[in-house]
């Protein structure tokens, strides 16, 4: 299951978050370069900061607002099955993003008109509002767009989990209720991949990521139904977004809030809160004792 050489999800960690943060500042520095040349172009007789001020204004405002985007795009993902009901729902969000991108910039160009001893004039604001948000609009899905193809991506090449369903005919080669695999898809393969190897389990919005030596598969499920559907022998709730596999469990050290910090065979260490601590103690003994 894991490659040791070349470009793999792992070497990808490694850089993954500084890609994700710098993305975005690099994609509208460039924008705002290339636009900028071209308000120039178009504005001869201005003096050149102002074209320049304008696009530098509309880049800084909109990199400002990415998270609320990134926030949206999971709070009402468009998918097949959703989209009916979170289309609206962005229709309305992007009349605030353009409300802040538009009162932003102005806000922008208003102080750096004041710095450089002028005045800046937005216009009619109704008509000028229209015409700003047809622009904003657009960028608004098409960066929702950008952010469900990466996510699409890192989810092809991580590689995703799902439980094996039952057939149409004939009866299921595995329990539907308490699965002893899950089918794993990565790039493209299929393979399975049995429960009992599974680490622990983490809650991810909509998502349940079964971690399995070192990599994370998304299992498109809530917690409480996949631990349902667990051996409850093996695995155990220890915390609100956590399952564990006792078998890989080394350590539990207890916390002066009550709680505790467990240590698992491969370093990670996972939290485990007061409610399910009781439980972990009855089902060791005095080994998690405080």
């Amino acid at each position: 299951m894991r490659t040791t050489h070349g470009f793999t999800f792992e070497s990808f960690q490694r850089w993954r978050r500084s890609f994700e943060l710098g993305f975005w500042p690099v994609f509208f520095a460039i924008n705002v370069v290339l636009n900028g040349i071209i308000s120039v172009m178009d504005h001869p007789g201005f003096p050149r900061w102002e074209p320049w001020t304008w696009e530098a204004s509309s880049g800084v405002v909109m990199l400002a607002l990415i998270p609320a985007l990134v926030w949206a795009s999971r709070r009402w993902p468009i998918r097949f099955e959703t989209w009916q009901q979170n289309l609206p729902r962005h229709l309305i969000y992007s009349v605030i993003f353009s409300v802040l991108h538009v009162g932003g910039m102005v806000a922008l160009r208003k102080l750096v008109y004041v710095m450089a001893g002028h005045h800046y004039f937005p216009g009619g604001w109704l008509p000028d509002f229209g015409y700003e948000y047809l622009k904003d609009v657009r960028s608004y899905f098409w960066i929702l767009v950008c952010v469900a193809l990466y996510r699409f991506w890192v989810m092809r090449f991580q590689g995703e989990a799902r439980l094996l369903a039952e057939p149409d005919v004939g009866p299921p080669v595995e329990p539907v209720e308490q699965p002893e695999r899950f089918l794993v898809r990565k790039l493209g393969k299929e393979f399975l991949l049995a429960a009992r190897e599974i680490e622990w389990l983490q809650a991810s919005g909509n998502y349940v990521n079964l971690h399995v030596r070192g990599r994370d598969y998304p299992l498109r499920a809530t917690m409480a139904g996949i631990e349902a559907r667990l051996d409850a022998q093996r695995f155990m709730r220890v915390h609100r977004s956590y399952v564990v596999n006792l078998d890989f469990l080394s350590e539990i050290e207890p916390l002066d809030t009550g709680d505790a910090r467990l240590a698992m065979q491969d370093g990670m260490k996972l939290p485990c809160s007061r409610r399910y601590r009781a439980a972990l103690r009855d089902r060791f003994g005095q080994s998690t004792a405080a």
